[in-house]
């Protein structure tokens, strides 16, 4: 599984003409292209910070839907009156669900960066210790983590049935992550939490 991931730095104000956008316009574009698994869009209402990920089959299928959606990209800039736009390309190394998000849900995204090479073993180790620890925490509904092999660039997203359950969370996640990186070797180099505002997800277990 495949994941392409458009970052817009938007206007806090139109974030709803943004968000109606991607639900009516863009979400049946790319339901209608061969290979679409998932669409995704997380919103920070307070700083305009949108997260915008499309799921695909193949990475062939993700290349191919490139160019039909690259219009649609850049109207959704529009909308959200953005100051800047960053696309960038993912393999979905890891897709674990306990329970599907419904409204109000939230997610807590991380992103690292690993020493070249070291990813598959960093991976390796995450799956046998983060998900269980994660499970753990009340509120908990899923995780993803998607990796680019060229540049040893991850991004994990961490989701929570409330805004509640996510800040109840915070310390623990905190202490948890601290504590992996250093012992694996790894740097994090960015954390935000976001309302989940779309979650519409075919993707299967991945872990």
């Amino acid at each position: 599984m495949y994941a392409r991931s458009t970052t817009i730095a938007g206007t806090p104000g139109a974030l709803d003409a943004g968000i109606t956008y991607v639900r009516d316009t863009v979400m049946p574009l790319v339901q209608g292209l061969e290979g679409w698994v998932g669409l995704s869009m997380l919103c920070d209402r307070e700083s305009g910070r949108c997260i915008i990920t499309t799921s695909w089959e193949t990475e062939e299928a993700m290349r191919t839907s490139g160019p039909m959606v690259r219009a649609s990209r850049g109207r959704a800039g529009d909308i959200l009156d953005a100051t800047d736009t960053d696309v960038q390309e993912w393999e979905v190394a890891v897709m674990h669900r306990v329970r599907e998000t419904g409204e109000g849900a939230c997610a807590r995204v991380i992103w690292c960066r690993a020493q070249t090479g070291q990813l598959d073993r960093i991976m390796e180790a995450w799956r046998t210790e983060i998900p269980p620890q994660l499970e753990q925490m009340p509120g908990f509904c899923g995780v993803s983590v998607l990796v680019d092999r060229a540049s040893a660039h991850a991004v994990a997203a961490v989701s929570y049935e409330s805004r509640e359950a996510m800040d109840r969370s915070a310390e623990q996640g905190l202490i948890l992550r601290s504590r992996f990186a250093d012992r694996m070797g790894f740097d994090i180099t960015d954390v935000a939490e976001f309302d989940i505002v779309l979650a519409h997800l075919r993707v299967p277990e991945l872990a």
